[in-house]
């Protein structure tokens, strides 16, 4: 049974690889670029986990835990992902932490690594507003207001920041059926190896709002600025869009109904039912 959400995704970037443009980046690997686009995923339709290469899934929901309690320490990430600080335990921020973060002069030790007032800071503590408790309040009460925003890109905070957010600011409306949908706007997005994460946490975010709010989900809308193939990834691109995609699984959550119940729990409580990816595909990160 073919895919036809995941096949949307692959098809942009075989679109990219076709039609897009070369240029230099921050990173000095180069890419393939194409500005302006946007894919549609429904979350009644399974759980948008990429099956043409597997999605490192514990790695989604830890970052997404971090970013909702509001830390911005790079070992505190490890510590929720693998259980412990131990310094040969990494994260996929671990590299901007040593790299950007340390060059910014934010500590940088065994045990503490901080990467400056990144999106945990502006979820929770934008010069002193929690704006994710903000966004609860907001559906609870006023559930067919269009201001459900959560932004990430403070403009005084940018300068301290071991990486300027890409994933900038989300969006979530409900239905008359009290459907709750989102919409991500992402600034620039690693096509390869960063899409697939951005969308499994951006689903996920969803659910479990919709879950404290005690509403259905509705889609996931995906808007994106710059998309780009690092030119280093175009082997492994290719693999990618040969594959056929099979169906989403199923998310499975533990129980909660408030902000700080979601913060109790664990990454092992988040499970992706009926997932069967195809093999993994390496490409080195750009940092």
């Amino acid at each position: 049974m073919s895919n036809y959400q995941e096949s949307e995704y692959l098809d942009a970037m075989h679109h990219i690889l076709t039609n897009g443009e070369t240029r230099p980046d921050r990173t000095g690997v180069g890419t393939r670029t194409v500005f302006g686009m946007q894919m549609h995923y429904d979350l009644n339709g399974g759980f948008p986990a990429i099956t043409t290469k597997q999605l490192a899934w514990k790695s989604v929901v830890s970052e997404l835990l971090w970013f909702m309690e509001g830390s911005t320490d790079e070992r505190r990430l490890c510590e929720i992902l693998h259980g412990t600080r131990d310094i040969s335990k990494k994260t996929i921020w671990t590299a901007n932490a040593d790299k950007q973060g340390r060059a910014l002069g934010h500590e940088n030790t065994e045990t503490v690594k901080l990467l400056g007032p990144v999106y945990g800071k502006q979820w929770r503590n934008w010069n002193g507003t929690d704006q994710l408790q903000g966004l609860i309040h907001g559906l609870r009460h006023q559930p067919h207001s269009r201001r459900h925003i959560i932004s990430a890109w403070n403009v005084d905070d940018l300068d301290q920041m071991a990486l300027p957010p890409c994933h900038t600011l989300i969006q979530f409306d409900v239905s008359q059926d009290n459907r709750l949908s989102s919409q991500l706007y992402q600034r620039s997005a690693d096509m390869f190896l960063g899409v697939p994460f951005n969308i499994a946490s951006y689903a996920l975010l969803t659910h479990i709002i919709a879950r404290i709010c005690k509403l259905k989900v509705g889609k996931f809308v995906h808007t994106i600025g710059n998309a780009h193939i690092y030119l280093n990834h175009f082997d492994a691109v290719n693999e990618q869009i040969k594959r056929e995609p099979t169906p989403f699984p199923e998310l499975i959550m533990p129980k909660f109904n408030s902000l700080n119940s979601v913060l109790a729990t664990k990454v092992d409580d988040y499970k992706l039912a009926g997932y069967r990816p195809q093999a993994k595909i390496f490409a080195e990160m750009a940092v």
